[in-house]
């Protein structure tokens, strides 16, 4: 008796995504169906792009109206039977600690890396993560002191230079990241070269080669 392969009832793969270069969110894919569902449910606009309509979230919404429609019509296309991807940055019902919770996790991963290392190009790939250029987390952190030190200072009405002493502190400690960023991957490159077998010393000359010893003359 033979089988056949049951239909299912899947419709085109819609992502809903950031666009990390305008910060809008956007809607890809779909049918005609899950562009009236995102319009309807999520307040999606089509916009015509380069490879067709794509949808859009209007401009100048606050981050947690991009998530709450977002996760709306993200829920919404799922009931009606679409499958979707939708960015855990934009998803409503995450858990509220999950980002923080996967950072402490990645950086206790990137610590028992370190520890469990058995070559210098798994240390490299440790120190990698750490200070790379763009992605490396002091990078990224020292990103997090800049922004905080020019709000603070828009908030307390100071111009550059004039802050409070404690605010003005934390432009040197962002200075200082990019200083510790450059010495780890200073060390970093150090550790991804080859090891260099050591030098051998030159073998000592057998009695037989030795040249004679000068002899003193006797007067």
């Amino acid at each position: 008796m033979n089988q056949t392969e049951p239909d299912f009832w899947v419709l085109e793969y819609v992502t809903v995504t950031k666009d990390p270069r305008t910060g809008l969110v956007v809607a890809i894919g779909g049918t005609e169906q899950a562009a009236d569902i995102l319009q309807r449910t999520g307040g999606f606009l089509t916009s015509p792009g380069p490879r067709g309509d794509y949808h859009r979230l209007p401009h100048g919404l606050p981050i947690e109206q991009q998530r709450l429609k977002a996760t709306t019509a993200s829920h919404a296309l799922l009931a009606a039977g679409h499958s979707v991807h939708l960015d855990p940055a934009l998803n409503m019902l995450a858990a509220p600690d999950g980002d923080r919770d996967a950072a402490l996790r990645y950086l206790t991963q990137l610590a028992e890396r370190a520890s469990a290392a058995e070559t210098s190009s798994e240390v490299a790939e440790v120190l990698t993560e750490v200070a790379a250029p763009v992605h490396g987390l002091l990078p990224l952190t020292r990103e997090v002191i800049v922004r905080a030190w020019i709000a603070a200072s828009d908030l307390h009405g100071a111009a550059p230079g004039e802050e409070p002493e404690p605010i003005a502190r934390l432009g040197s400690t962002a200075n200082s990241l990019s200083e510790a960023a450059r010495v780890i991957l200073h060390a970093r490159n150090h550790a991804a070269r080859p090891a260099q077998p050591p030098a051998t010393a030159p073998a000592p000359t057998s009695a037989a080669g030795r040249a004679p010893s000068p002899v003193s003359r006797r007067r």
